[in-house]
């Protein structure tokens, strides 16, 4: 198991339409092979500010499987256009 981490910075005051978006996609990530759980959670001290965390059987289902699929452009439509700046994103063991 590989768990992805990345702290999503909102643009300010879209948190909610961020949200609302995010539950729009996770149907995306939740389909694809190697998927196998999420939990998106809100920062208590920065409005703005999200812990997204995913949890993958290999770093390659999610850099290659996912990033490398149609389900990916739909997702970076959706939800791409509320980062600023641009999430870095790291893989755990």
């Amino acid at each position: 198991m590989v768990l992805e981490v990345a702290i999503l910075e909102i643009k300010k005051g879209q948190s909610k339409d961020f949200e609302e978006s995010f539950s729009l996609a996770e149907r995306l990530i939740s389909s694809q092979k190697g998927y196998l759980s999420h939990e998106l959670k809100k920062c208590l001290e920065q409005d703005d500010n999200y812990l997204l965390l995913v949890q993958w059987e290999t770093v390659e289902d999610h850099e290659i499987g996912f990033r490398g699929s149609e389900a990916y452009q739909e997702w970076k439509k959706i939800l791409h256009h509320y980062y600023d700046p641009f999430p870095v994103v790291m893989h755990y063991q």
